[in-house]
């Protein structure tokens, strides 16, 4: 800066005499400083570039040493450095200033060609890399879903009638059968015993009707009745015994309506809460039901799938990439919202033939059993199906593989001379925490798990086959 003159040199922090002025060296960087040429040539330099005035500045230079407020911003390096200096009053402002920028600049080439030799000099850097090989893999596709009920039956009144008595225990379990209500059965039984009462008139008109038609056949034969007193004899006792049926119809039917007083369980299984309780008047058929049995043992569970994934499926058993196996019910299992798994395993028993216009998804249907009853109708699960088994598979853990914008896939992978390179894969699929890869990789390739941020395309490392007993996730399954 002006007269001062930036000086190459390898020696100690040190002061001595040059010329009319002194030279300063710190490290590699010295400066030398003439105080009569330099101070206004250094004032102009500062005021284009800093807020400090020229009365600051002859302020400064006249201080032995300098405030910590103002050497504040530079390091605690150059810090001791201005420290040592602030001592001659010859030292001024500017030259600290003029320090710091000359320090920056003069080292700038230096640094750079030590750190190219240094890097020339760097060990091959360390990775950890997996081998990729062909397994048989099960392809399973989850699904999402709600419980229902194996069987399900409303219970509601078939005759009129106040209820009276409760006979169980709300959540209960009930058998086929089991009577649950009691309706007032005293008009019913009123009512049976009145057409009972018409049913023994009617058999008492019946046996006079029939003597009546006997003895006028006998007569007409010999011309003591008319012939149309004989027909009335004869319709009379069809007559009698139209009404004797109609009785034997009246008391069958207060009989049932006397059965029906007695509320029974259609099915076994599980009863839901009363929607009524004594007292309550009852109606016929009515729309409300008084409570609900479901069978819950075994119980089904409706999930939805995409009638693409469907016909893929299809497709891929057909031209042999997948395996269905013998059984050709597809295994399925649960999984809940809290990530733990049903210990039983279902079957897959329907599969809708129609496909929802508005949403593209087919119903699907598997049954389970539930022996513990810990599946309730309305559950909402996860349920993995599975499609089949792709032999000679592919696997690599997720973390092995990067993704760009477009979200392509590829990997860093080693060669026979250990050096990495990039290579593009397909992989559209995942297995828990690994990708399945359809293209791109071969039996035998070392694929980078770790480390490869360290590195770059075309570098030689220093490979190190990853130790699978530590490849483990949070639950402890294996990543690869």
């Amino acid at each position: 800066v002006g007269s001062e003159m930036c000086i190459r040199d390898r020696s100690e922090t040190s002061e001595k005499q040059l010329g009319n002025g002194r030279i300063f060296t710190f490290g590699t960087v010295s400066i030398w400083y003439n105080p009569e040429r330099s101070f206004r040539r250094l004032a102009r330099i500062l005021n284009n570039r800093s807020v400090i005035t020229e009365q600051v500045f002859r302020k400064e230079s006249r201080n032995t040493a300098l405030s910590d407020d103002l050497i504040q911003p530079f390091s605690t390096k150059t810090r001791r450095y201005i420290d040592m200096l602030s001592t001659h009053k010859t030292i001024t402002l500017a030259l600290m200033c003029a320090l710091a920028s000359t320090t920056v600049l003069t080292g700038c080439k230096d640094g750079a060609q030590q750190g190219q030799a240094a890097q020339r000099q760097m060990p091959p850097t360390e990775v950890t890399y997996v081998t990729a090989k062909t397994t048989d893999q099960t392809l399973q596709t989850t699904l999402t879903g709600r419980t229902s009920a194996y069987y399900e039956a409303e219970v509601r009144p078939q005759v009129n009638g106040v209820l009276v008595k409760k006979l169980f225990k709300d959540g209960s379990e009930v058998k086929a059968g089991q009577q649950l209500y009691q309706i007032d059965d005293a008009p019913y039984v009123a009512a049976l015993k009145s057409a009972e009462a018409s049913l023994a008139q009617a058999n008492a008109n019946l046996v006079k009707a029939r003597a009546d038609a006997k003895r006028s056949s006998e007569l007409v034969k010999i011309n003591a009745v008319s012939k149309q007193s004989d027909d009335a004899a004869q319709a009379a006792l069809k007559s009698a015994v139209a009404n004797q049926k109609a009785a034997e119809a009246a008391v069958a039917t207060a009989k049932v309506n006397m059965q029906y007083t007695k509320v029974l369980s259609p099915i076994s299984g599980r009863i839901s809460r009363s929607e009524f309780t004594e007292g309550a008047l009852m109606a016929a058929y009515q729309a409300t039901p008084l409570t609900r049995v479901q069978q819950l043992d075994p119980i089904y569970v409706d999930v939805t799938q995409k009638a693409d994934d469907l016909m893929r499926i299809r497709r891929d058993i057909a031209s042999g990439v997948l395996k269905s196996g013998d059984n050709q019910s597809a295994r399925v299992q649960l999984v809940f919202d809290d990530g733990s798994v049903y210990p039983h395993e279902g079957e897959l028993t329907f599969t809708d033939v129609t496909v929802n216009e508005s949403t593209g998804m087919v119903n699907v249907r598997a049954v389970f059993p539930n022996p513990d009853k810990v599946l309730l109708p309305g559950l909402y699960v996860r349920a993995n199906l599975v499609e089949g088994v792709r032999p000679d598979s592919i696997v690599i853990p997720m973390q092995c593989v990067m993704r760009d914008a477009k979200g392509n896939a590829s990997v860093w992978v080693i060669d026979a001379e250990n050096k990495i390179a990039t290579r593009k894969i397909t992989a559209s699929r995942s297995i828990g925490t690994s990708w399945l890869v359809e293209s791109g990789l071969k039996a035998g390739d070392r694929v980078v798990f770790e480390g490869f941020q360290r590195t770059r395309a075309g570098a030689t490392v220093s490979p190190k086959e990853a130790d699978a007993s530590k490849m483990l996730d949070k639950t402890g399954k294996s990543l690869y």
